[in-house]
């Protein structure tokens, strides 16, 4: 019976192995499973990415045949190292240094040894690539920019790392993906889906033909070609205007949301970051500091808006029922509490109205306006909340929710801030007034001042800016068709428009008309402080510009920033009028205001704090100074800031 029993034992486990061995080898269908398999080799075959076209349908982005030498490690037999380098022109530790990081990756799966050879480097390599066991070369497509215009919007590709292959089942090492932009933002859409094949091999790890009649081969699929909402015309144009200057230009289209120009300067050329010059190109244009090209100052540059953020002022006050349109206050050049001035001011005629207040853009007047509105309430708190969130529902403050990846929050301070600072109660509107008038610790970037534009060009709503307008085959997000409504009620908005309309007619803006085009903007100069070795240092101040046109039915909301530009209508006021006319005409006939603005640079200013000589700062200092240079430092708010000239 023993031995009957053993040799049952003998005969059920060989027939279970068998049984699962045939099962494994016939009826397994799991393809999944093939991607462990040491006998098959796989090779995915990438598919063409999706095309990228501007609002007019002009091909920005298209495709090139680049090369890859994949690898897998535990199959590299020996080999002439020193031929193998020469041919890829790389040296010897190189070759080490990329095994070695592959054989960590993995010994047994395909790693990209070189990527992206050019046509003549493959045609070289193709010829002998069969001596070198273990290599092979794949091909795949890189960008083709059609443009030197809009890297910021554009973005690139470039290679996985580590994180990204650990988190996404997808991407394999040498994968490529959006890193920036538009490639980033739609990279699952741009990209496709890789096909694969299964390569059956024998014993001697030779490929000996297709895995089972290729069934379990998938086919690419081409990534969707896509249309973007940029007018690339108007943002090379933009790019121009701002050559030798830093920072953002923002323009969207009131009735949409649509970004029709997205402008951050300095800015770099798309070409730079395609092959495989890309990682030292990268590298250079990350180290750069002073100009920080890679900084998109159009989405993240935080900046106090400066005087474009009274028309909230007015339009919270009138909300708020603490002002009407009739109601006047003095300027003496500056608000007085008393015998102290709080606020300075540039001349212009005393007493003012609303209309007279926005169009000479007084700081005396919106600072009255200010302080009956926290002063309405009980507690300083709740007036400041109130305040806040008036303010926010005009999208500052907070993401706005674009479909863009990057950008800043911006500050937008509410009763809580302040007890934080001073203490519940122990504060009045009073310690904050510089909020009035755009400085203080209000912050803005660019997008969010054009969005609050848009939203007063609309009379009273907007929609979410977006920079996509079309995918192949796909409805684009409902969130950006869908109205978002400021607590301001509509009636409301005609006495600023009106305002905003008079800064080009009688105000500040009088010299930056253009013909033929009813305008309505606001000019603004941002004081522009560092905290330098303990020091408080005021830098020059930037200019600051939004606008919107035409008056009624608008086609564009515009907000420009130029860091150290002096004062409103000198750099950013001039480029709105420029980019407007551009963008409704066509063409620019104000040639005079175009070549000023062409021929006058500002490299000088951003070259200052290098010295130090200025400020009587040390050359560190001095450094740490340009790269802060678009950055407002958190200002403590027991110490006041003064205005002696914001308009």
């Amino acid at each position: 019976m023993r031995k009957l029993l053993l040799l049952s034992l003998i005969v059920l486990v060989g027939f279970v192995f068998i049984a699962r061995l045939f099962y494994l080898q016939v009826y397994n269908e799991d393809p999944y499973s093939l991607y462990e398999d040491n006998a098959i080799r796989k090779v995915f075959d990438y598919p063409k990415r999706g095309y990228i076209f501007d609002r007019h349908g002009r091909l920005l982005v298209a495709n090139q045949p680049s090369y890859d030498v994949m690898f897998i490690p535990r199959e590299v037999k020996p080999l002439d190292t020193l031929e193998f380098c020469n041919l890829l022109k790389i040296t010897k530790e190189d070759f080490i240094k990329f095994y070695e990081k592959a054989y960590r990756y993995s010994p047994r799966l395909p790693s990209v040894f070189i990527p992206q050879l050019s046509r003549m480097e493959y045609a070289v390599l193709q010829e002998k690539i069969r001596k070198y066991e273990g290599f092979y070369i794949q091909k795949r497509s890189l960008r083709d920019y059609q443009t030197t215009i809009g890297a910021n919007v554009l973005g690139d590709i470039g290679e996985v790392n580590n994180y990204i292959i650990e988190n996404d089942p997808y991407y394999k090492s040498g994968d490529l993906i959006g890193k920036q932009g538009v490639e980033l933002s739609y990279e699952e859409v741009l990209r496709g889906v890789k096909g694969i094949k299964f390569i059956q091999k024998d014993r001697f790890n030779r490929d000996i033909g297709p895995y089972k009649d290729k069934v379990y081969d998938t086919l690419p699929q081409p990534g969707k070609d896509i249309t973007i909402t940029i007018d690339s015309e108007l943002q090379k144009y933009g790019e121009l205007l701002m050559r030798h200057k830093h920072g953002g230009i923002i323009a969207i289209e009131p009735s949409s949301g649509e970004i029709i120009s997205m402008v951050s300067a300095p800015s770099y050329n798309p070409n730079l970051l395609v092959g495989r010059q890309r990682s030292r190109n990268f590298s250079k244009l990350y180290t750069d500091t002073i100009a920080k090209p890679l900084f998109d100052r159009s989405l993240k540059a935080q900046y106090a808006p400066g005087s474009p953020f009274k028309v909230l002022s007015a339009l919270i006050g009138l909300q708020e029922k603490v002002v009407t349109t009739e109601d006047q206050f003095t300027c003496r050049h500056g608000y007085y509490l008393g015998n102290r001035r709080l606020t300075g001011c540039h001349s212009h005629a005393s007493p003012l109205s609303m209309n007279q207040g926005i169009a000479q853009s007084c700081n005396a007047y919106f600072v009255n306006v200010y302080r009956r509105i926290i002063d309405k309430y009980d507690k300083a708190a709740d007036g400041m909340d109130v305040w806040s969130n008036h303010v926010k529902s005009f999208g500052l403050g907070d993401y706005l929710g674009y479909d863009l990846k990057i950008g800043n929050k911006g500050r937008i301070p509410d009763g809580a801030f302040y007890d934080k600072w001073y203490g519940k109660n122990r504060w009045s509107s009073t310690y904050n007034i510089s909020n009035a008038i755009g400085q203080g610790e209000v912050e803005t970037t660019p997008i969010q001042l054009a969005n609050m534009v848009a939203a007063i060009a609309n009379r009273g709503y907007y929609y979410t800016p977006h920079i996509i307008k079309n995918i192949e085959g796909e409805p684009i997000d409902e969130k950006y068709t869908t109205k978002n409504h400021t607590t301001i009620d509509k009636e409301h908005f005609e006495p600023v428009v009106q305002g905003m309309f008079d800064v080009y007619n009688t105000g500040t803006a009088y010299s930056l008309q253009v013909p033929g085009i009813e305008i309505c903007g606001k000019t603004g100069t941002a004081e522009n402080f560092m905290k330098i070795d303990g020091k408080h240092v005021q830098l020059t101040d930037h200019s600051i510009f939004v606008a919107f046109a035409p008056k009624d039915n608008p086609k564009i909301a515009i907000a420009v920033f130029v860091e150290n530009g002096y004062w409103g209508s000198r750099f950013a006021g001039r480029i709105a009028s420029l980019m407007i006319e551009k963008y409704i005409k066509g063409e620019v006939s104000m040639t005079s205001m175009e070549n000023w603005i062409l021929t006058h640079s500002l490299e000088n200013e951003y070259a200052k704090p290098y010295s130090g000589k200025e400020f009587g700062i040390n050359r560190q200092s001095a450094l740490q100074v340009i790269d802060k240079i678009t950055k407002d430092t958190v200002v403590n708010p027991t110490t006041t800031r003064t205005s002696t000239f914001n308009q």
